[in-house]
Order: C-alpha cells, then structure tokens, then sequence
C-alpha cells in the first residue's frame, strides 16, 4: 500500500502505520485521515495481519492535532475534517490496535490513542486536551472512551482545564496501558504486539466486538452477530441440515440440533 502522508509496513504478523508529517506535528490533515482509514480497511480484508500498530514518524511527536486547510468551503460534510472515518475504522477494525507513542499526543492525537485498543508509551511522551483552549471540542470517542478509562470526573478535568501529563502521569490515572524507556519504545512494542499476536484471532476479534456492543449500540450488537457467529453458525450441523431440508422441501431432522 502506497500512501502520500502515511507509512505502512508488514512485519510478520504485525502491520506498522506510521503517522508521517513529523515537521508539522505528525497532525491529521483531510488527505491522512482518509488515507488511514483505507490502510485499516485495508488490514481488515487480509489475513496476513493479526496486530496493527499506529505511531508516529520523528521522536518528538505521536500527533497534535488536525489541521482544516485543504477542506472544501462548504458547511457539507467535504468541509468538515473527516477524523470521525478514520476512528471508526479502528473501533470496527477486527484485531487489535496497539497505540505507540512515540511524542506529544496532543488534541486529536490523544483521541487516537484513546481509540486504539492498547496504548505504549516512551518516558518522555506528553499527553494532552487542548480543545476549549482552541474553541473546539471532541464528543464520542472524545469524551465517552475517555470517561470509559479515567471516569467521569477526571475526564471532564482533562477537557476542561487542560493539564499536561506525563507518561507516568497519564499510567496512573489509565489513560495509557504502558510507559518503556524512550530508547526501547520500537522493541518494546514490537514485544507487546507480537505477544497479542499469540491470542487467538476469533477470540481477540469477539472480545473488540463485545466492547463495541456497549458503545455502538445496535450497530455494535450486529457486529458481534454478523462477523462473529455467522461463520461458526454457517459451518454448523444444525445449519447444514436446515438448509439442506429447505432445498429438498423436507422437514428438518431436530437430532441434528444443538450436539
């Protein structure tokens, strides 16, 4: 996959997107919002991958945020900054998302970690919600994922007086999973994807479902019905033997159910 703003590289079992703007702060801009979301649907339709991990390009920055140039002068979608695709397609992303932050997470780019599944951090890595000081704000993944890890009362501090936090800071409080020694941070994470790569990829890809279940609500629901209990209930006796009774217009034989 070749991509303008991103990097994207297999490693075995493991994929590497790369955030790649490093000299202006590894921040989304609408071209690398859609571009991450066609590289993780991408890994959704492979099976080559079992752990993808997201991270930035530089030492100093994981992301800050997004910039609005390069949208269209409209108040339709094409003019609003498209991070809402790029989040989805990691919530609905079947196999774990390992966050390796490599910098300042700041604004949109601690959403994103908030997004991913599991989150590494080196020493020196800053975690921060700059939106009311910039007049913008971030609701959903924004705000209920981050009550879902803090709770309630230090998510809204964290929006609404805006500390800056340490990687240890932000580990205490369990924003992130994670803090390594800055200079470990690429073998360490190699170490933690690899190790999610040995857990079976049904099970990994149920227990994202089940999360989604709570926050996706219907849409959620379906995805633990669909992706996950449709193949096992197609390769099923039970499913077999009514389908092969439709086709002959019989009555189905019930001892086939349910062994």
């Amino acid at each position: 996959m070749a991509f303008d703003t991103i990097l994207y590289q297999e490693d075995g079992p493991v994929g590497w997107l790369t955030l790649n703007r490093p000299d202006d702060g590894n921040m989304f801009t609408p071209q690398m919002c859609h571009e991450i979301r066609d590289c993780v649907n991408e890994v959704r339709r492979e099976t080559r991958t079992r752990v993808l991990v997201i991270t930035g390009a530089g030492d100093k920055f994981f992301c800050i945020g997004g910039r609005k140039e390069g949208m269209q002068d409209t108040l339709l979608y094409a003019g609003v900054l498209p991070t809402l695709e790029m989040y989805e397609s990691i919530d609905r992303l079947q196999k774990p998302v390992l966050a390796s932050v490599n910098g300042f997470a700041v604004g949109g780019g601690n959403v994103l970690q908030v997004v991913c599944d599991l989150t590494i951090a080196k020493e020196s890595a800053v975690f921060r919600q700059v939106g009311p000081m910039m007049g913008s704000f971030d609701a959903g993944y924004g705000t209920w994922y981050l009550e879902d890890l803090v709770g309630k009362k230090k998510a809204k501090e964290l929006w609404m007086l805006n500390p800056k936090l340490t990687a240890r800071e932000a580990l205490a409080i369990g924003l992130i999973n994670r803090v390594v020694p800055d200079d470990q941070l690429r073998a360490e994470t190699k170490k933690m994807a690899l190790e999610l790569a040995e857990r079976g990829a049904f099970a990994m890809a149920s227990i994202k479902g089940a999360f989604n279940a709570r926050h996706g609500g219907v849409g959620g629901l379906a995805r633990m019905a669909h992706d996950l209990l449709l193949r096992p209930y197609l390769e099923s006796d039970e499913s077999h033997e009514l389908s092969e009774a439709f086709r002959a217009r019989r009555k189905p034989d019930p001892d086939k159910f349910g062994h």
